[in-house]
């Protein structure tokens, strides 16, 4: 049945592949990917090659869950520490948190370009949200004032979705390996 294992490999490969275009359209593609290679090592260990004991596989399914727990850790709070880096008030990181997850989803629908209209969004909404909290409350800075924390918010996405990227890339490697080297009993 090596024919099978081969195909169970490819389609992990390709789906993945999709799941990385969901990561950069702020989607939880690295979560799907997961679960995508759960379901093929399951498939692998108990159906195609039940020989194996997979070991490969479950210890890069285990490595890969704490890299997508890095990224979306890293991706969460780098707007928030860009704001923050930049002169920004717990009000102004609430706002460019806020903000980012907001134009995300109003850039992927105004800007109908795939991940092109998600990223152009997230930036922009997280810049407006930093503003938008920086200006507003009980000690309100000025729209110039707000600036400096708002571009910090703007460049730590950038920098938190470049590593949640990151992360979801070498997920996806190490369980393709973990699949590929299932065969062989791990």
């Amino acid at each position: 049945m090596i024919w099978l294992h081969v195909l169970v490999i490819i389609a992990f490969i390709l789906l993945g592949l999709g799941c990385l275009f969901l990561v950069v359209m702020q989607l939880p593609g690295t979560w799907l990917m997961l679960l995508l290679g759960l379901g093929a090592q399951l498939l692998d260990v108990y159906v195609v090659v039940p020989e194996s004991n997979g070991a490969a596989g479950w210890w890069a399914l285990g490595i890969g869950l704490a890299i997508a727990i890095i990224g979306e850790v890293a991706e969460s709070f780098a707007g928030v520490a860009g704001t923050k880096a930049g002169g920004g008030t717990k009000r102004g990181m609430l706002g460019a948190f806020i903000g980012g997850i907001v134009g995300a989803i109003g850039g992927s629908i105004l800007i109908p370009i795939l991940v092109v209209g998600t990223l152009i969004g997230a930036i922009l909404g997280t810049f407006i949200g930093a503003v938008i909290g920086e200006t507003t409350g009980a000690k309100p800075k000025s729209v110039e004032e707000s600036l400096k924390p708002a571009a910090g918010a703007s460049l730590g996405r950038i920098l938190g979705t470049t590593i949640k990227m990151l992360c979801a890339i070498i997920v996806w490697l190490l369980i393709s390996a973990g699949l590929i080297l299932s065969k062989s009993g791990g």
